[in-house]
């Protein structure tokens, strides 16, 4: 019963983190902005620099270059999802192997069911966000080429475009940032598997990390270097 209580008492904390950071984090960007809200006004300035160029390509060649990318992640998620499957369907292979390793903790068939089925879940959410991405960033490559030409005399009307593909893009973002999360903490679950104590340790672990990435991290430094000399290598 203990053991149970153990379980269930890390699972919450691992919910409260992960849905707890993603709030944190964007009421945080409000008040300090980290790399993805500073990266989200590059994307207003990409997209008004794009407004002005008469020639696009090299818009529609780095919308192209992020959609691949968001297509790599999917795919990878869809991938995770069939190796869970497949340990899924191992579970008395595994739950035997456990039963005679010297420090492994106990775990009944039921139990490493739900965990399995629990990262089955994790990498689902991961693709649907990245599937979602990818579509939002075909809706922004076409928003770039609704864009009028910067030749075009109604000034307004660009500029109005400029900012529906900015906000598309922006939005893009967010639900592959969303889903790159749901594959971080993936990490920190895997922990479970070797109990809640090493669960609660994981989690924590990837919660520094990330945290570290989005507001003190060298790519932060990178792009809020502005005009300074850079660093020594």
């Amino acid at each position: 019963m203990l053991s149970y209580t153990a379980d269930a008492a890390a699972l919450l904390a691992f919910l409260v983190a992960w849905m707890g950071y993603g709030r944190y984090i964007k009421f945080r960007h409000r008040q300090d902005p980290g790399l993805n809200a500073l990266m989200n006004a590059q994307r207003e300035v990409w997209m008004n620099e794009m407004a002005r160029r008469e020639v696009r390509i090299v818009d529609t060649a780095i919308t192209s270059t992020l959609q691949n990318g968001t297509a790599f992640f999917a795919s990878a998620s869809l991938i995770a999802i069939g190796g869970a499957a497949t340990v899924l369907r191992s579970t008395d292979d595994v739950v035997r192997l456990f039963a005679e390793l010297p420090f492994a903790p106990s775990i009944s068939r039921g139990l490493w069911e739900m965990k399995t089925i629990g990262l089955m879940a994790i990498y689902g959410y991961a693709f649907f966000k990245f599937g979602w991405s990818y579509r939002l960033y075909n809706y922004s490559a076409i928003l770039i080429g609704a864009t009028p030409p910067a030749t075009s005399p109604d000034t307004l009307a660009r500029e109005k475009a400029a900012r529906r593909a900015a906000g598309m893009n922006t939005v893009a973002g967010r639900h592959f940032a969303d889903g790159q999360r749901a594959l971080f903490f993936s990490f920190a679950y895997l922990g479970w598997f070797l109990g809640p104590w090493v669960f609660l340790l994981t989690t924590a672990l990837i919660m520094i990390v990330i945290y570290r990435r989005q507001f003190h991290s060298d790519a932060l430094d990178a792009l809020t270097l502005g005009g300074e000399d850079p660093p020594p290598a």
